[in-house]
């Protein structure tokens, strides 16, 4: 696919608990980025792969995943899977904040705060305040995704559920979505469990079909600034 580059280009950070969730959240938007020229970074915050699959093999599979979309090589903290809240919050903002002051983004992406997964929770309140807007920040813009088995899984009565207000138009990425997908096949599920390829698609044609278009990935804008 060629690039369509731009006069205002971007750089992006994304930042997912684990490997899959920057696909499974927003995969065709990575892609639409890199397509119009914007450098996308992503950087994952814990080991989320089963344990059968070698920590070698894992981060192989993370950076072929990032290849197709187009991004940098991923950035793997390899922080405990499910344990994040074991981890003092300071020491996980600042390797969040060496980060964001080396690769200097404009927008950000990641997990929305009402996720069932206790990595997704505590990688969007360290996000949030690596990104806090002290005089000088870089980053103007802050959105969190959804991701199939996580966000839709928690209880309402925690009254924190992902409601989108921005959705992107990804229907001539959605093909490259599912092929980044693909690399993280032994973390798929069958259908009818929520992590199947056919709810990932399902999933993207009712966004999109919601705001008129074939396909499309949903939002919360977190932060605006112009």
């Amino acid at each position: 696919m060629e690039l369509c580059y731009g006069e205002n280009l971007s750089k992006v950070l994304v930042v997912a608990a684990h490997p899959d969730d920057e696909v499974l959240g927003c995969g065709g938007t990575i892609a639409k980025h890199v397509h119009h020229g914007d450098k996308v970074q992503v950087m994952f915050m814990a080991d989320g792969f089963r344990s059968r699959v070698s920590g070698r093999k894992r981060d192989n599979l993370a950076e072929e995943a990032s290849r197709i979309l187009g991004c940098e090589k991923p950035i793997l903290l390899n922080l405990p899977d499910n344990q994040m809240d074991v981890l003092p919050m300071l020491d996980i903002v600042q390797k969040i904040e060496r980060v964001v002051n080396d690769f200097q983004p404009e927008i950000v992406y990641t997990h929305h705060c009402g996720d069932l997964n206790i990595d997704h929770q505590l990688t969007h309140k360290a996000v949030m305040t690596a990104c806090r807007p002290l005089p000088g920040c870089c980053v103007t813009e802050i959105y969190s995704f959804e991701v199939l088995s996580a966000t839709h899984w928690q209880s309402f009565s925690m009254g924190s559920v992902f409601s989108p207000n921005y959705f992107i138009d990804v229907s001539n990425f959605i093909n490259q979505k599912i092929e980044a997908l693909h690399c993280y096949d032994n973390e798929m599920k069958e259908l009818p469990h929520a992590r199947s390829y056919e709810s990932v698609e399902n999933l993207a044609k009712f966004r999109g079909n919601t705001i008129g278009v074939k396909n499309a990935e949903a939002f919360c804008v977190e932060r605006i600034v112009k």
